[in-house]
């Protein structure tokens, strides 16, 4: 289970986690036994009940509150009730979040067989594993649309149908894809939509439903984010960014971007001052996003410059702030935004950058405390965690134990040591100590993991 579940969930001061004596519907509570909580929180709850009786289901909660197990729990139940008869089909608007719900799917064991597709990934590979008719598919609108017009993919299979952040799942871009998707369903599919904002009309292109909304937005969601505004000018305002990314005390930092050029810029001035970071947006290769989304959540890179690409449903625990180089474009990105830190009750900083010539958009305060950033800076060194790259992966059977035993019985490390690893289809990635890193390579060179002989080396 990915580690920020446990961040977020087992926290004293989570006011979505329910008291412990709280009844959990019976049939979920063998999913406890592979979850790091006891109890499910107060919207899962509700929406287990409103599962149960409910064709039509929007539930809206903010970020970080567990939505992705509210919807798998009640999907897995129907799908082991009805293995020969019933399939789901969930439906995401970036392959990041295809990927982290396909992580959240096999941490509950069911069993029940299933295929992710998103752009980037070996299309063959989908194709014949779309033939074993798997009880779950999850992908992107552009890769099922592909799947669905080369006779590999009929929705009309699917009886449970899943958009998550289908408030951006339903705009312009994807329509003409989800069309194709909603075009071959015969109307007997039951929907669920999830967000954390709400997209109001629903578009036509939607089965006209008698829709069933649970509404848990709150403020709650931001108690425990504290906002300020850094003002600059236009000219400096990029020099600004590099000061106040310096006297962040290498705590985790998100940099929020709106257009890809801009992150590339922002990278490629903290590259001049080598100043370590990493960048995510939708114009990198696919492996790259991995990539750079892995050492983010594995702490061998503090910071990330990106697109509004990660603000939705990516679950990187122990972002500490959150920085708006350039305003949101959007109250529903500024609120997703926002959602990547001070999840679940941990504390956290938004800062807004703002030029002398740029307004503050009505949705935002007024009265926001300013934060002067000093003028007096050092570039911080790199992360205490440096990310290792091994050449073995999904397609070589290796598993997290296997590779907590070859770098602690190989490589010497002790197993507290070792930090989060990540096991990609032909590559596994892991967090190792950085004073740790020269004695591992000496130690595993030319040796075996699992029978294979495997390369190490820092991932760059």
């Amino acid at each position: 289970m990915n580690e920020s579940f446990t961040d977020a969930l087992n926290g004293p001061d989570n006011p979505y986690l329910c008291p412990m004596t709280a009844a959990s519907p019976t049939e979920f509570q063998t999913f406890l036994e592979n979850l790091p909580f006891s109890a499910f929180n107060e919207m899962q709850l509700a929406f287990f009940e409103k599962a149960a009786s409910c064709n039509e289901l929007i539930l809206l909660a903010p970020t970080g509150t567990g939505k992705t197990l509210a919807y798998l729990l009640p999907l897995v139940q129907r799908l082991k009730r009805n293995e020969s008869s019933e399939r789901a089909l969930i439906v995401v608007p970036s392959r990041e979040l295809a990927l982290q719900i396909e992580q959240v799917f096999k941490s509950l064991k069911t069993g029940i067989s299933s295929c992710t597709c998103y752009g980037g990934h070996e299309m063959k590979v989908e194709t014949n594993r779309l033939k074993e008719n798997p009880g779950l598919v999850l992908g992107t609108p552009g890769r099922l649309s592909d799947h669905v017009l080369n006779g590999n993919l009929n929705p009309d299979d699917f009886s449970l149908i899943v958009l998550d952040e289908f408030d951006k799942s339903l705009q312009l871009g994807f329509q003409e894809q989800l069309k194709i998707l909603f075009e071959k369903l015969s109307g007997h599919s039951r929907f669920f939509l999830t967000s954390a904002t709400p997209l109001n009309p629903l578009p036509d292109m939607l089965p006209s439903r008698e829709w069933v909304t649970l509404d848990f937005l709150t403020d709650t969601s931001a108690v425990g984010l504290a906002l300020k505004l850094v003002r600059t000018s236009s000219v400096e305002k990029a020099d600004t960014l590099l000061r106040l990314l310096a006297n962040l005390n290498q705590d985790s930092t998100l940099v929020f971007c709106n257009h890809r050029e801009a992150v590339n810029r922002i990278s490629q001035l903290l590259t001049e001052n080598n100043f370590a970071h990493a960048l995510l947006h939708g114009g990198m290769e696919q492996i790259d996003r991995e990539k750079n989304l892995i050492r983010f959540r594995n702490g061998s890179q503090q910071v990330l410059i990106a697109t509004d690409l990660a603000s939705r449903g990516l679950d990187i625990p122990e972002i500490k702030q959150v920085v708006h180089y350039q305003l949101p474009t959007s109250e529903q990105a500024y609120i997703h935004r926002n959602g990547r830190t001070a999840r679940m009750q941990a504390s956290g900083t938004g800062y807004l950058v703002l030029a002398h010539d740029e307004q503050l958009p009505e949705y935002l305060s007024k009265e926001l405390p300013e934060y002067e950033v000093p003028e007096t800076f050092s570039i911080p060194g790199p992360a205490p965690m440096e990310c290792l790259y091994i050449s073995g992966g999904k397609k070589d059977k290796i598993s997290k134990g296997d590779v907590l035993g070859f770098l602690t019985k190989t490589g010497g490390l002790k197993g507290e040591e070792i930090g989060l690893i990540s096991i990609l289809e032909t590559a596994t990635y892991v967090a190792v100590p950085r004073e740790k890193v020269l004695a591992l390579l000496q130690n595993t060179s030319g040796k075996k993991l699992k029978k294979t002989r495997v390369k190490l080396e820092v991932a760059n």
